[in-house]
């Protein structure tokens, strides 16, 4: 069966707090929800087509001018059918929305891999964020919570206040927490190394793009013997991480909906495990019906899948799903929440146009 009919719907949830991406201020979250349906209107999938401002190139005006262009001009049936050069934003939601309706039809998950059964339970990295006090206050009641990966952003200014926290929380859980930290390729080579020689031997699992130049990981892991985590560099730079020694790198952050879509997110995560790196499931503040999907693909990443970069939704003042995202115990049931994915919430969402196909 495919689908008959597309519907495109908007949407703007505000932020609980005011959310920084690259000198970006932002505080709503916007995009675009593409409803797929059947001829008689018993099925419904969605995807969702969201840029984030300061992370992708195209904008959300942008990506709606070249889905309508697209869905005007093909036939969308299929994965297969879906043409090459679109936005990743575009090319993610509408793979989204195609793999949820022939989910819907046959009553069956998509299968991302046929090696293994997807996992089971796919831990979550929980983000944390403000001042020192409210940050180890938060760490605190996530981990009676159950999270056990944590991970703070840092930046030569906040620095020496990073150092002073990585202290504290490796003094109260020691080896009970895994602690990541993300740079977004804010420090120079001097500051990094200088940064990475304060820290003490084995409290932090790697730094997410640690450097300015990213080129330089291979010889910064070879000074400070701290290993990094590849996020903007793969699609800035795709090809980079085929030249960094083998020791330099822990993990590849994936973003699905930056990356460029579902299969490129799958290559990846296969050139992960080929070389024992973690595949990091990541989202760009996406509502619950991205989320449910990255959840379910994260659980095809491994046996034991890495904590993932999904507990996002608690920065939005809600969901889009009717029951929303998350977890209160720091690990998802991907299964269980990918099927919850198709449940939408219509009434938070402004229908903009229909088209037959």
């Amino acid at each position: 069966m495919t689908a008959s009919f597309i519907h495109l719907y908007r949407y703007h949830i505000p932020f609980n707090e005011p959310v920084t991406v690259k000198k970006h201020r932002l505080l709503e979250r916007e995009g675009i929800i593409i409803a797929m349906k059947s001829s008689d209107g018993t099925r419904t999938s969605y995807g969702e087509i969201a840029p984030l401002p300061g992370l992708h190139e195209e904008t959300l005006h942008m990506a709606e001018h070249q889905l309508m262009e697209l869905i005007n001009n093909h036939k969308l049936s299929s994965i297969g059918s879906i043409p090459e050069g679109l936005f990743p934003s575009v090319k993610t939601g509408i793979e989204i929305a195609l793999f949820n309706f022939m989910a819907i039809s046959s009553g069956l998950a998509p299968v991302f891999s046929s090696d293994s059964q997807p996992a089971n339970r796919v831990p979550l990295n929980a983000m944390l964020a403000g001042e020192p006090d409210v940050i180890l206050k938060r760490a605190e009641t996530l981990f009676n919570l159950g999270y056990r990966t944590f991970k703070i952003k840092v930046t030569p200014k906040n620095a020496e206040q990073t150092l002073a926290l990585i202290r504290q929380l490796s003094l109260k859980y020691g080896e009970t927490i895994a602690l990541r930290l993300d740079a977004n390729q804010s420090f120079s080579f001097d500051e990094a190394v200088e940064f990475s020689n304060n820290i003490v031997s084995d409290t932090i699992s790697y730094i997410e793009e640690p450097l300015s130049n990213p080129k330089l990981i291979g010889e910064f892991h070879a000074r400070t013997a701290v290993r990094s985590a590849l996020d903007e560099t793969l699609w800035q730079q795709p090809d980079l991480m085929l030249s960094l020694p083998p020791g330099a790198l822990k993990a590849l952050v994936l973003k699905p909906n930056r990356l460029g879509g579902i299969a490129e997110t799958l290559r990846l995560a296969a050139y992960a495990r080929e070389n024992n790196l973690l595949a990091v499931l990541s989202s760009a503040f996406e509502s619950g019906i991205s989320l449910s999907f990255y959840s379910w693909l994260a659980a095809h990443t491994s046996m034991e899948p890495a904590a993932s970069g999904l507990d996002t939704g608690r920065y939005l003042e809600y969901d889009l799903l009717n029951l929303p995202f998350g977890s209160s115990t720091g690990t998802l049931t991907p299964e269980e929440l990918y099927w919850n994915g198709h449940k939408v919430a219509t009434m938070h969402l402004k229908p903009s146009s229909i088209w037959t196909l």
